[in-house]
């Protein structure tokens, strides 16, 4: 009887994950179609109506959705949703992903995992410690998940900076104003340096000031050489400097705190390298080494027994 209750458990539970994970992967309307829908959530009724007009997946699974991030939020300290916002804009904001949905996923994971330790561990106390400690994993894997992605887009963002001001003061002094520079480069660069740039041209062209998009831009990065630079912008901007000799002298200074960067980087290497040396490489030579002259000691201690 418990072995069928716990497979059913486990079925409605990965039924209930392959759900959540289609409508979570549905994605979601971007741009204008966006800031219309934004504007239809803040109008009063609209909610309703809209949830009404859904597609019968949607209004199935909405509520199950709902009472994954309500779950997720009442296990949350406060403020939760400002720091997932935050960690969202450092992993570049991937497609389809909002702090609902993260919440939503944290939950998932939650259910999901604590229902796999209970299957795995039983009915038993072995099973309850099993199910605590995947609902725990569950619950903190999209934020690490999240974490990760942000370390690498702001290493990202920090290797191809340099590249990116050398390519903006290029467009400067052959003329070009620093608006149109940096439409520019946000065409040409690579990496997530061009869609920051992109995003901070869209809101200057939007009727933004030229600090506050950068400031903007400086919440969303970590990376203390873009925010050096921003600082730099900032103030050539308030203080009406030519902005062709700051873009100069901060394209200097990324050349050469990226030539530091790769430094500190290869005198780690070796740190680094120690540990798989141990535990990998080491055991092999030795077997290699010693273990033919242990074969022939053994047959020859053997023999004289």
């Amino acid at each position: 009887m418990t072995s069928v209750l716990l497979l059913t458990l486990g079925a409605l539970l990965i039924a209930a994950g392959f759900a959540v994970t289609w409508y979570a992967t549905g994605g979601e309307a971007v741009g204008t179609a966006r800031s219309l829908l934004l504007i239809e959530q803040t109008t009063p009724g609209s909610r309703e109506v809209a949830r009404s007009e859904l597609p019968a997946r949607d209004r199935l699974l909405l509520p199950i959705l709902d009472a994954l991030q309500s779950m997720a939020r009442r296990l949350t300290r406060g403020g939760a949703t400002a720091k997932l916002t935050r960690r969202l804009d450092l992993a570049g904001n991937p497609q389809g992903w909002t702090a609902d949905r993260v919440l939503g996923a944290k939950g998932l994971g939650l259910l999901l995992l604590a229902g796999v330790g209970l299957l795995v561990g039983g009915a038993t106390l072995r099973g309850v410690l099993y199910a605590g400690a995947g609902g725990v994993v569950g619950f903190l894997l999209p934020n690490l998940l999240l974490y990760n992605q942000g370390l690498k887009r702001q290493d990202a963002l920090a290797m191809s900076l340099a590249e990116a001001l050398d390519m903006l003061t290029v467009c400067v002094e052959a003329g070009l104003g620093f608006d149109a520079a940096l439409m520019q480069v946000a065409r040409a660069a690579d990496g997530p340096i061009a869609g920051e740039f992109g995003r901070v041209l869209a809101e200057i062209q939007i009727g933004r000031g030229r600090a506050a998009a950068f400031s903007s831009l400086r919440e969303r990065s970590t990376v203390p050489e873009l925010h050096s630079f921003i600082s730099a912008i900032v103030q050539s901007d308030r203080l009406g400097l030519p902005v062709g000799d700051v873009l100069r002298e901060q394209s200097h200074e990324m050349r050469l705190a990226r030539r530091q960067r790769a430094e500190a980087s290869a005198q780690k290497l070796p740190v680094k390298i120690l540990f798989p040396m141990l535990l990998f490489i080491f055991p092999a030579l030795f077997i290699v080494v010693i273990g033919p002259g242990a074969i022939r000691m053994i047959d020859a201690f053997s023999g004289v027994g």
